[in-house]
């Protein structure tokens, strides 16, 4: 019985059940895979047993239910679930939805990977029902016949307007050519994409792992898994990301960087900035979405307290100096620095930036990418720059001395300079400047304004509910004593209109002006806290004081100040 041990699923339990001889298995079974058909479908056609016998030996053996075709209409069956390509390419057909979970018709319940498929095109999950395989087919056909529209119809027409160019002919060959062709991958890399600017994340992450895939939207600062398709798609996947970006698709050995356009309406396009990144099983993928929009929200929406935006909008308004936004990746710096510039952009005005790269396109704005490989680095920008006279520079990241310099000189020279830092605080973004070699006298007579900021999760105002804290808690959180009991503290509940409690999410922002006691404490080489000691005298709020008063009015949680500010 050596034969009998290597048969496995139904072929086993057909044997086992005495309905067909081994020999006849193993020659029918040897038969069929080299005919690339299904087993059952060779044992039916050849006449060595029948539909009926395979489906109740099949139930009794997988604990599956059986179900009669010729009782079920194909008008009653769930419509533009599953493509045609799906259905005929592993004859399972859709019966009936109930919530998220779809049962499907198989003649054998084995067939994983027609499940794992499905399941992956639809984001339901899938369960068998076996019926007839010599019923099947006609079911399929007349199933097919009553739709009006396939799977590609499914009304999110807008995903069809994806502005993607391919790769070269060359790079488009092997995988990379089914993938672009391969409807099921289009259609699921599209959706998600479209899922993801509905849910306002702010970035999607596509991760290979060895016995696994996995897909995690970057929501109000939160990732969070969205799929889980079968991990013999990572290639696919990754195939279609790179030819919708323009990226090489023959090169699977280095990180890329791409763009893709996605025209969600004759009016409005969302832009994807596209990184790949080889890791041990495959290449992951982070797409970061820039959505034009959120520049033009105005300072209002931002969530400045009033006096932080008065010292905003009167630092814009000068024809010199230099605007530092500071703050971690994800913080919402390139918001602000596009916000501000948006209140800037006139015609009278001339403006340039310099950016690695341009996140969000805006008319009247003269927007570089800078480029290391051919030079074109934010120094040679800047330099270009300032010989075409600019009123209003903004250079994407000071990140050497070389680039310090050139913009402390253009803000000493009548030019409004913006740009950003990697620093955690405002006084610490000032002794960082010095730390790269830019003198005390540079610093003092040139930088007008620093803003820290960071992101924290807006409370959902439908659910938020009071939480009653202990005197002593609010006081070691930073609140003052005479304070406590004049205001309510709320935190997250969790309804049907928000994730776990948040929905979108508010700045958190500690401005400081330069002032003249400032200055001179820069001038005498002063350490980040003297300066923050000086801000805090001036009456600037630092980012933990900013967070507490977001909590008092009611916007964010206690807890979500812990996680984006240094907590106590």
């Amino acid at each position: 019985m050596n034969t009998a041990f290597n048969l496995s699923g139904l072929a086993k339990k057909l044997l086992n059940e005495g309905l067909v001889q081994e020999e006849t298995i193993k020659t029918a079974s040897e038969t069929a895979q080299k005919q690339k058909i299904p087993l059952v479908t060779y044992l039916v056609q050849n006449s060595i047993l029948s539909a009926r016998a395979i489906a109740n030996a099949a139930a009794e053996e997988f604990g599956t239910p059986i179900i009669e075709l010729d009782a079920l209409s194909p008008d009653a069956l769930p419509k533009e679930l599953v493509n045609e390509k799906l259905v005929r390419k592993h004859r399972a057909l859709p019966i009936f939805k109930r919530g998220t979970r779809l049962y499907i018709a198989v003649v054998d319940p084995t067939n994983l990977q027609a499940l794992d498929e499905i399941k992956f095109n639809t984001g339901l999950n899938t369960e068998a029902v076996i019926v007839d395989e010599d019923k099947l087919d006609r079911a399929i056909d007349k199933y097919l016949e009553s739709q009006d529209s396939g799977f590609s119809d499914l009304g999110d027409s807008d995903l069809d307007d994806l502005d993607i160019e391919a790769g070269t002919e060359e790079d488009s060959k092997d995988v990379a050519a089914d993938a672009a062709d391969d409807a099921p991958i289009v259609r699921f890399v599209n959706k998600i994409l479209l899922d993801a600017i509905k849910l306002g994340a702010s970035d999607i992450h596509f991760e290979p792992y060895e016995k696994a895939y996995r897909i995690r939207l970057r929501a109000d600062g939160i990732l969070q898994e969205v799929a889980r398709p079968p991990i013999n798609f990572a290639t696919k996947l990754a195939a279609r990301l790179k030819v919708m970006s323009q990226l090489d698709i023959s090169e699977r050995r280095i990180p890329q960087d791409g763009r893709i356009k996605l025209k969600i309406s004759k009016t409005r396009a969302i832009d994807f900035r596209v990184n790949t990144l080889p890791t041990l099983f495959g290449e992951k993928i982070v797409l970061r979405i820039l959505d034009p929009d959120s520049a033009k929200l105005g300072i209002d929406a931002l969530g400045y307290e009033d006096e932080q935006k008065k010292l905003f909008m009167n630092a814009l308004e000068q024809p010199q100096g230099m605007i530092l936004v500071t703050g971690p990746t994800g913080s919402g710096k390139t918001v602000s620095l596009y916000t501000g510039l948006n209140i800037l952009n006139t015609p009278e005005r001339n403006i340039s930036t310099a950016e690695d790269p341009a996140e969000i396109n805006l008319e009247g704005i003269n927007q570089v990418n800078v480029n290391n490989k051919v030079g074109l680095n934010f120094g040679s920008a800047l330099r270009a720059f300032l010989r075409q006279d600019p009123d209003i520079v903004m250079v994407g990241e000071i990140r050497d001395l070389e680039t310090a310099e050139i913009a402390i000189k253009a803000a000493q020279t009548g030019h409004l300079v913006l740009s950003t830092l990697h620093t955690n605080s405002a006084p610490e973004t000032l002794t960082r400047l010095r730390n790269m070699g830019v003198p005390a006298f540079n610093i003092a007579t040139s930088v007008s304004l620093i803003i820290a900021q960071r992101l924290a999760r807006r409370l959902c105002k439908s659910c938020k509910k009071p939480v009653d804290l202990p005197k002593e808690t609010l006081i070691a959180e930073g609140f003052k004593e005479d304070e406590i009991g004049s205001f309510t503290i709320y935190g997250p509940n969790g309804c049907d209109k928000c994730v776990n409690g948040y929905k979108g999410r508010v700045g958190i922002y500690e401005v400081v002006k330069i002032t003249d006691s400032i200055s001179r404490i820069i001038m005498e080489d002063g350490n980040a806290i003297e300066i923050a000691d000086a801000a805090r005298e001036a009456g600037f709020n630092d980012l933990r004081l900013s967070g507490l008063k977001k909590v008092k009015d009611g916007l964010t949680s206690l807890e979500e100040v812990n996680r984006v500010t240094t907590g106590h």
